[in-house]
């Protein structure tokens, strides 16, 4: 998984090509990474003791292995035996060690690249555009509000397109399902309370549409979305025989209560086997449900949530920044472009993203 660019990292290096302007020579250096493991709650307490023989001393959730140079976990490399951040190791030279190219056109390592390991769902999340989020920093850092305030939006001004790779079977959704199938389920359910918004689905099947609906179904409260969630889940409980209706039930066991539980039903759910790869866009809907794979993404850590979360959901903001248009299946998945050797093969992951690429290699 490597920038177009002198920089490459690997699961624990760093391969940096520095070029000095002086002397036009180029010197390879390899840097074991020290990354940061974040613990976060839904994380898996086995997956890299088993894939990686990680061990797991202070038995936590071990969510995701972060490698790059975000603020929030930053890596660690040793120069000439001093331990150094990452990004300070950067800075030190930023066209020599990233390339001209790369620090003219981002100004720092533009990518994050991360093990995520879910053992209970995450958050169903929308992540801003590069303009939306740096509108939106921009706003914040303007209210003085902390970087840390748990009702921030924006932590960075960049967007965050994401690839995933999955290691092992990777349940996920990612984009909103056809017209025809979101008021399929919802007329299945037959839930009164939502018969007014269900018809104004049906007479008005735009983007505008679809945005009015999943804004009014993620702003009710109280006794409505109380009554809503539970006939949803009655519903569930008798037909669980059907595997949407299973995994419905299952994320009412992580997420009791939540109105992110119509997800499924709104959005495209699937499983990746192990080799399988997709890319998530910004201002397109998604959640990972359980598995483990490698994640890369622009360097950035915007969250606007949509629900299975506890956390702070800023519904107006999520709305302003979700394009509700219908994904087709085909598309959910990225093939990549095959390149053959008499000894390798090349699997290149073509993204409309110019901060990173990513490949994977076989040997025969």
């Amino acid at each position: 998984m490597f920038l177009d660019s002198p920089i490459k990292i690997s699961f624990w290096y760093i391969h940096c090509q520095i070029i000095k302007e002086e002397s036009t020579t180029m010197t390879t250096h390899f840097f074991p990474l020290n990354n940061v493991i974040q613990d976060y709650a839904w994380g898996s307490y086995t997956s890299l003791t088993e894939l990686f023989d990680m061990p797991n001393p202070d038995n936590k959730p071990q969510a995701e292995i972060w490698m790059g140079a975000h603020p929030n976990g930053c890596s660690k490399i040793a120069v000439e035996g001093n331990e150094t951040l990452l990004s300070n190791f950067i800075g030190t030279d930023m066209a020599a060690i990233l390339g001209a190219d790369t620090a003219a056109t981002f100004g720092e390592l533009p990518y994050l690249f991360k093990v995520l390991c879910a053992e209970k769902a995450l958050s169903v999340q929308v992540h801003p555009s590069k303009a939306q989020a740096e509108a939106g920093f921009a706003k914040e850092e303007a209210a003085g509000i902390p970087l840390s305030a748990s009702f921030r939006n924006y932590k960075d001004p960049n967007h965050k397109p994401e690839l995933v790779f999955a290691l092992t079977p990777y349940t996920a959704m990612n984009g909103f399902r056809d017209f025809s199938e979101i008021l399929g389920f919802f007329h299945q359910l037959n839930i009164s309370e939502l018969s007014a918004l269900v018809a104004e689905l049906e007479a008005n099947q735009t983007e505008q549409g679809l945005s009015a609906f999943f804004g009014a179904l993620l702003s009710l409260e109280g006794e409505v979305k109380e009554a809503c969630v539970n006939k949803l889940l009655a519903f569930a409980d008798a037909n669980q025989d059907d595997e949407l209706f299973a995994l419905l039930l299952t994320l009412a066991t992580q997420y009791p209560g939540d109105i992110g539980l119509f997800s499924p039903l709104i959005l495209n759910t699937l499983t990746l086997n192990p080799g399988d790869a997709m890319f998530l866009d910004a201002c397109t809907p998604h959640a990972y449900i359980k598995g483990t794979g490698l994640e890369i993404m622009a360097n950035s850590d915007n969250v606007l949530r949509a629900g299975l979360t506890p956390k702070h959901m800023d519904v107006p903001e999520l709305i302003s920044c979700t394009r509700c248009v219908p994904m087709p299946k085909d598309e959910i998945l990225l093939a990549p472009v095959v390149e053959a050797t008499r000894s390798t093969t090349l699997f290149r992951y073509r993204i409309s993203n110019s901060a990173f690429t990513v490949q994977r290699q076989t040997k025969h």
